[in-house]
């Protein structure tokens, strides 16, 4: 239980900075960012497409490196990089330097995930993987809900915000370090698995539909986690201040994504999927679309950061259940996904909404939610 504990509270701070700060941050400042460095809607996008693309990336390396390195050391990397992608978007003085920062700091996230998993499946229970799995999965709603009352206090002050990230991402890193002490075997090597003997194992019709659901709902989440932040201002008027208690709201609501194990648990997998689905629909439309007031869009937020989490705890099950022998790769394949969808929504969406409306945009993409939600495991 003690090993449960520790190894489940490192991995969730971990993740807080990765995700909540080094991934998803870029979002709620970018108003501020693109004001400040004159970037429009589709370049916006695009950097942020490069942002899920470096993840895309270090996930596969991660899962590479953890099989045969251990965990301990690529956790503590993710931390490390994290810290330096976010030092480098503090001193952006460039859309170019700005890009090549996001990247970076995205790319921490990437690295993050199949070590935590790997050493959860060395140090953990069996009868406690899943929940712990899941809980430090909700690391990244803290990380979001954290990264909203500083958004409110340096309201345009987006360096300094970024500077704190920094800082804290390599406290993480270090506390990182001391926590996986004896994790640093070799966990999940490939040869473990049959069917693959490289990073990306040979797709099964499970790992085949997983990968189609993550990366649906990877295209869908960008209307809020990329565009969130300007919707909000070209719909409502709404500043720094404003869209950063959204992303608290988001960020609480989201640690519901602690108990995805327990809901897969009682309810099944098939059935958590598709419910948080149609949720998920339904916030994106209640976040972005423009016949909503302060109301239901802070409504519309908290239910987001619920069914993301909830969602991203379900692949995590779902990808560990699929390659029990490999968690790292397992993982990898989920995660990848999802962010494979990222990368695409995150382009094609500003390129959606400079060329219809807003409002078309979103409605595009919460049908594309509730596709993914029709994806079942068997």
């Amino acid at each position: 239980m003690k090993t449960a504990l520790l190894v489940g509270a490192s991995g969730f701070g971990l993740i807080a900075v990765c995700y909540g700060f080094g991934r998803f941050a870029f979002g709620l400042f970018l108003p501020q960012i693109s004001a400040d460095l004159a970037l429009s809607s589709t370049l916006s996008g695009v950097i942020s497409a490069g942002s899920f693309g470096g993840f895309c990336l270090a996930i596969v390396a991660a899962a590479w490196l953890t099989e045969r390195c251990g965990p301990r050391a690529v956790a503590m990397a993710a931390g490390a990089i994290a810290a330096l992608g976010m030092a480098g978007i503090a001193a952006a003085a460039s859309p170019t330097w700005l890009a090549i920062a996001v990247i970076v700091a995205g790319s921490s996230a990437g690295l993050a995930s199949p070590p935590l998993a790997a050493a959860v499946a060395a140090k953990v229970d069996s009868a406690r993987q899943d929940t712990t799995n899941t809980a430090i999965n909700a690391g990244t709603s803290a990380g979001v809900a954290l990264s909203g009352p500083v958004a409110i206090l340096m309201g345009a002050g987006w360096r300094v915000a970024f500077a704190c990230f920094a800082g804290a991402a390599a406290a993480m890193a270090l506390a990182t370090l001391a926590t996986l002490s004896g994790t640093s075997k070799r966990v999940g090597a490939p040869n473990d698995d049959v069917s693959g003997t490289g990073a990306l194992p040979a797709f099964s019709p499970d790992l085949a539909r997983l990968a189609a659901a993550a990366c649906l709902t990877g295209v869908a989440s960008t209307v809020v986690w990329t565009y969130g932040a300007e919707l909000t201002a070209h719909n409502l008027g709404w500043d720094a201040s404003e869209t950063g208690v959204l992303w608290i709201v988001m960020g609480c609501a989201g640690l519901v994504g602690a108990a995805s194990g327990w809901l897969i648990g009682r309810a099944g997998l098939n059935a958590v999927h598709l419910g948080f689905h149609v949720a998920l629909a339904l916030a994106l439309v209640a976040v972005g679309h423009s016949h909503g007031g302060a109301g239901p869009t802070f409504a519309g937020g908290a239910v987001f950061g619920a069914a993301y989490l909830v969602l991203t705890g379900v692949y995590l099950v779902w990808g560990i259940a699929a390659l029990p022998g490999r968690p790292a790769a397992g993982v990898m394949v989920a995660c990848l996904a999802l962010a494979i969808g990222q990368a695409l929504g995150a382009s094609v969406f500003g390129m959606v909404m400079e060329r219809t409306s807003p409002n078309s945009a979103v409605l595009g993409f919460a049908l594309v939610a509730l596709l993914a939600g029709l994806v079942r495991r068997k």
